[in-house]
């Protein structure tokens, strides 16, 4: 994989460098204390561990004013300003749900703006972070560092590497000490670890309510354990996965529990929207699209009143299936269902099960065959009337036209958001698509046992 480095400009005409990598739904990593997006992706580990989450995710990062790629010049040091280069990259990248993953001094960001945008942020994930910069260390250490990196930025930054890291190799330790000089000059060093001392968010905690992940590492010496600790018991819901080890950068010691805990957490998100009732407005949703085959000539060979009840077989088949994984069927369309599901997982899986539920009637009917097409597509509709409508919509019910009866067909993005589920899916290659101009990635999903 390659990051793509772009450029976006914050309201008050700061340039913001960010990079993308990987496909399937967002996951916004802000920077910790100083970054570089070229040295990083320079650092196998550091690489190796993005790579990772961008298997199933588009993993966004960015370098913050000040620091790496980004403009250089800053006089704004404020939490506020922070939070504004976040939402400069997130509104820039058009991205109306995303997942956040804070670490060390960018947890107070992300959750920053958890609290001012709960309708976007999916999950949060802070690791190695805190809520209260006050309770970091004494002030004496806080002074002495300070002093420290501002008397001799090459000193301060090896002893933050020791901090960091401690035990690293010769290798590591001199990488991580050039990475943080090269990623910010003396005095914008000091000032944004001035600033990790100063954040305090503790009073946001208690109004959140997004599904939250706190993974903290128990001999952590840059962010003490019971900093986790506290973001766990404030945060409603919050679940707190405590880690072995000393080494507060994720990707480095045993990077591998920490990117378990998170694919783990991202993965659950499905099941627990699938358990709502009404998903929030503007929600992502998985369309469904059921189609008879030949309905017309069955109506003409069997007569309206017969071609009426395979119809009702149809749709009791369906409802059953729909009611099973909790689905909401939106309207009949003649010969067939619209659906909607909160989770791709369970209209993949309702999918399945009508498809079996046919395959087992045909072998009881052989004389009238009820085979279906099923389509699916996940995106944002636009809800009016208790009905769907929009590009996600439409995109669905041309997939759905799409399958030969007994298929059953979706997009990379259905794919991507029910990954390591254990579904198969086939590659079906790129399919034009009448009314849209570009062609649709496709898959047919396996049923059969």
């Amino acid at each position: 994989m390659e990051q793509q480095i772009r450029f976006c400009t914050t309201s008050d005409g700061v340039r913001i460098a960010f990079a993308t990598v990987g496909q399937g739904p967002a996951l916004v990593c802000p920077p910790g204390w100083v970054s570089h997006l070229e040295l990083n992706w320079e650092h196998q580990p550091w690489r190796a561990f993005y790579e990772r989450l961008a298997r199933h995710h588009t993993v966004v990062l960015y370098d913050k004013h000040g620091t790496g790629l980004s403009d250089r010049d800053r006089t704004d040091f404020s939490l506020e300003a922070e939070v504004r280069g976040l939402e400069t990259v997130i509104d820039h990248l058009r991205l109306n749900h995303l997942a956040l993953f804070g670490l060390s001094q960018s947890g107070p960001i992300a959750l920053a703006y958890a609290a001012k945008q709960p309708r976007r942020v999916t999950h949060l994930i802070l690791y190695g972070t805190y809520a209260r910069g006050g309770a970091i260390s004494k002030d004496e250490f806080k002074a002495s560092l300070l002093s420290l990196v501002r008397a001799h930025w090459g000193v301060g930054s090896k002893a933050l590497a020791d901090l960091f890291v401690p035990g690293a190799d010769a290798d590591t330790g001199a990488w991580l000490a050039r990475f943080q000089r090269e990623s910010a000059t003396t005095e914008m060093a000091a000032q944004l670890l001035a600033l990790v001392y100063q954040i305090e968010v503790a009073d946001l905690l208690p109004r959140l309510r997004v599904p939250t992940l706190v993974i903290h590492r128990q001999r952590d010496r840059a962010m003490p354990f019971q900093l986790g600790r506290e973001l766990a018991a404030l945060i409603p819901n919050a679940r707190l996965v405590p880690l072995e080890g000393n080494i507060h950068l994720p990707w480095l010691g045993h990077a591998d529990s920490v990117l378990r805990a998170t694919e783990e957490f991202l993965g659950e998100g499905e099941e627990a929207a699938a358990g709502a009732e009404a998903p929030a407005p503007g929600a992502p949703l998985t369309i469904l699209f059921t189609d008879m085959e030949g309905s017309t000539a069955l109506t003409q060979r069997l007569g309206d009143a017969q071609a009426q009840e395979v119809l009702r077989t149809h749709n009791a088949v369906v409802r059953d299936a729909l009611k099973a994984h909790s689905g909401s069927e939106i309207k009949h369309t003649g010969d067939g269902i619209m659906a909607s599901f909160a989770s791709a997982s369970r209209a993949l899986e309702c999918a399945i099960e009508i498809q079996r539920a046919f395959a087992q009637h045909n072998e009881s009917n052989p004389d009238i065959p009820l085979r279906v097409r099923i389509g699916l597509n996940a995106g944002e509709p636009v809800a009016e009337e208790e009905d769907l409508f929009g590009t996600a919509v439409q995109l669905a019910a041309r997939i759905c036209a799409q399958a030969e009866p007994g298929e059953i067909l979706a997009p990379i993005v259905v794919r991507e958001l029910a990954a390591g589920k254990g579904f198969l899916l086939s590659d079906r290659g790129d399919v034009a698509l009448r009314g849209f101009e570009d062609p649709v990635h496709l898959y047919e999903v396996s049923w059969r046992a």
